[in-house]
């Protein structure tokens, strides 16, 4: 868990939708306000519940020239957020696609920067790459680039906005490109070699039996999610996934407890409310990482 205290700029690339989001901020401490697509807050229930997740909307052109002056409004509540010492994260290349790549930054996180250090407030902004080892199957390996702090004194203190954000963009661009991973797609040995953990042989030795009923227990579930959502969800696969899995395997796992309950009537069917998760945890730690996933991709996407 990360203890750096606002106000605080988290500066990020987007390679796998609100998925990207929950991980960074089960990283830190204290909450973290993420700004999120405009078009998602549709109605005011939604509206609603995705600000109790603290999230702000950020409009872009392609959602209408007329929703932009919002932006205002959110970059006025991002400044206050900063006042009270706290921590928000921007996507800075403004939207989410499924690549090991580092696309052009857009302007508003330089312009949110310089907005805060006009109002004097001692803001930092850290440079943050996020890399998946894949982007279609569970059991996946990820990996977190935490770069330089950027703050005022790192930048000129005069000069035209158009010359100051592309000196902003400039070097956060240069501290990104150390952090995020540049992989061919058809590039399987420069993707293990990135990506692959290795484990040990005592460890493989000792979960391999929990792996197979980790398998066999949990594979209706996620087949039949995946079977749904497969050619729904293009490059929201992984959150959409997580997401359904995050409403539904409790209830999947009482389900099974309560069928292994009916046949055997023996109150320790319960325990596998516990065993269910570490099953599934200890498949996931003996399968194959990276070359496996990329081939069964060829046939399930």
């Amino acid at each position: 868990m990360l203890l750096e205290q606002g106000p605080l700029l988290i500066a990020a690339n987007h390679p796998n939708s609100f998925l990207d989001a929950i991980i960074v901020g089960s990283l830190f401490k204290t909450p973290i306000y993420s700004l999120a697509r405009g078009d998602a807050f549709a109605g005011k229930f939604v509206t609603k519940v995705l600000r109790s997740f603290n999230m702000l909307p950020v409009y872009r052109v392609s959602e209408g020239v007329e929703n932009l002056e919002h932006n205002y409004t959110t970059f006025d509540a991002c400044k206050n957020l900063f006042k009270e010492n706290k921590s928000v994260l921007i996507f800075i290349e403004g939207r989410c696609i499924n690549e090991w790549h580092l696309r052009p930054l857009k302007k508003g996180t330089a312009r949110l920067a310089f907005k805060a250090w006009e109002n004097n407030i001692p803001l930092k902004v850290l440079p943050l790459g996020i890399n998946y080892s894949s982007f279609r199957f569970y059991g996946k390996n990820v990996f977190l680039n935490f770069g330089n702090l950027l703050t005022k004194k790192d930048f000129p203190a005069e000069g035209s906005e158009g010359k100051l954000i592309k000196d902003f963009n400039e070097k956060l661009n240069a501290e990104l490109h150390q952090l995020v991973f540049e992989i061919d797609e058809k590039d399987h040995k420069k993707q293990e070699d990135h990506f692959y953990l290795h484990q040990s042989l005592i460890k493989r030795i000792l979960l391999f039996v929990p792996a197979i009923f980790g398998f066999i227990l949990n594979a209706p579930l996620y087949c039949l999610i995946h079977l749904i959502i497969k050619n729904r969800s293009k490059d929201h696969y992984d959150s959409v996934m997580t997401a359904i899995l995050f409403l539904f395997y409790p209830l999947y796992s009482l389900l099974i407890t309560l069928i292994v309950f009916s046949f055997t009537d023996s109150l320790y069917s319960f325990l596998l409310l516990v065993l269910l998760p570490f099953f599934v945890w200890s498949y996931l730690q003996l399968k194959r990482q990276i070359k496996c996933n990329e081939r069964k991709l060829k046939h399930c996407a």
